[in-house]
């Protein structure tokens, strides 16, 4: 297989309702574009012909509209997750290869995007098998340096999965999804440098994979698979209790890893505390009459100790946090409910169960400058 990359030079700045296929058709179909090719194009044209441009006098507000959730943040630096789904810096927000005071933000919906302009250039340039990629520049989380990723796919499969599947040596390919959208994308990026004034390419001689077409959405990892979901400062701030949770079980793997993280926390007054966890109907009666308030979740973990002082206070309130936190960490909501004054239980129980509806919005930041002072 030879594959080739032809950069389609000389176009002019795009601008707020430009005809993109209109404008692209000529110079494809002077490249020689035919059935089996592909376009790619960067985010930024699209961007800019669908009029996703903002006023840059107050790029932390933009960033912040375009986010659903921070997954990291240092500085100026956030690594966000958009609508789409996408992780990726600032939420999107881009002040590259733009008039001064201007931002882009990303296709509202690049998948549509994509085969909006598929359609209408393989009717302007008379082909019947056409495809088309849009691009945008992200950064990796162990790697140094930007490449070029699929945010929209149309004619193509963005995903190819090997699984089931044998290699040369017979060995049945257990965990092989081939993230064929992006490795066009970032072939692409060879021609179309952000310096270059190059935003389209022309890639051609692929060979079709033996797999349906997909859209870009199908290369983002669903969250219940996602190992590095946020950082453990962001973490912090992030949770929040749940007030509703599914009835779904919590696999005991999840509990056990959270009592772990939780003697692992700090505990000024030793660790003469334990934990019970609660599922059935009967423990459960028995746990409603001790502590009333309990909200219903599919397992409730009870906090006691056989003595009780400063020491073993503080100890104690560190474990709930750590548990809590871990908790989190697995995709598992948590509300902590504290027992009577004097119960038997001397501190409370955590009610832990998937929440309802998922994830909500961080809360609003606190101003340190409120509740702390720096001598």
């Amino acid at each position: 297989m030879k594959v080739e990359l032809v950069p389609i030079e000389g176009l002019p700045e795009f601008r707020p309702g430009d005809d993109l296929a209109g404008l692209l058709a000529a110079p494809l179909r002077a490249a020689g574009a035919t059935d089996g090719d592909v376009v790619v194009v960067t985010s930024k044209i699209v961007s800019k012909a669908e009029g996703r441009l903002v006023s840059g006098a107050d790029r932390a507000e933009a960033v912040a509209a375009e986010t659903v959730r921070v997954v990291a943040r240092r500085g100026d630096l956030v690594i966000a997750e958009t609508r789409h789904g996408f992780v990726c810096a600032n939420a999107g927000v881009d002040a590259s290869n733009l008039e001064e005071g201007v931002l882009a933000l990303l296709p509202e919906d690049p998948d549509w995007s994509a085969a909006a302009l598929r359609d209408a250039l393989a009717a302007a340039l008379g082909l019947e098998r056409l495809g088309v990629v849009i691009t945008d520049t992200f950064g990796r989380a162990w790697r140094t340096g930007l490449v070029n990723v699929a945010i929209g796919c149309a004619g193509l499969p963005a995903a190819v999965d090997l699984r089931g599947r044998t290699d040369h040596h017979g060995q049945v390919l257990e965990a092989t999804i081939v993230a064929y959208a992006d490795e066009i994308a970032a072939a692409s990026g060879l021609v179309t440098a952000k310096d270059a004034r190059v935003p389209v390419a022309l890639v051609r001689g692929l060979v079709p994979p033996d797999a349906p077409d997909g859209p870009a959405t199908d290369l983002i990892r669903p969250p219940e698979e996602d190992l590095f979901r946020t950082t453990p400062l962001q973490a912090i701030h992030a949770r929040r209790s749940a007030a509703n949770f599914e009835a779904a079980a919590v696999p005991r793997e999840t509990i056990e890893e959270a009592v772990r993280a939780a003697f692992a926390a700090a505990t000024p007054g030793g660790r003469p505390w334990r934990f019970d966890v609660v599922v059935s109907e009967t423990g459960l009666g028995d746990l409603r009459a001790v502590v009333p308030g309990l909200p219903e979740a599919p397992v409730y973990v009870v906090l006691s100790a056989r003595e009780v002082n400063d020491g073993v206070l503080l100890g104690a309130g560190a474990a709930i946090q750590a548990f809590m936190l871990a908790l989190d960490a697995q995709g598992v909501g948590a509300a902590w409910v504290e027992a009577p004054d004097g119960g038997v239980l001397r501190f409370g129980v955590v009610a832990a169960g998937r929440a309802e509806g998922g994830a909500s919005r961080p809360r609003p930041p606190v101003d340190p400058a409120g509740v702390a002072t720096f001598g």
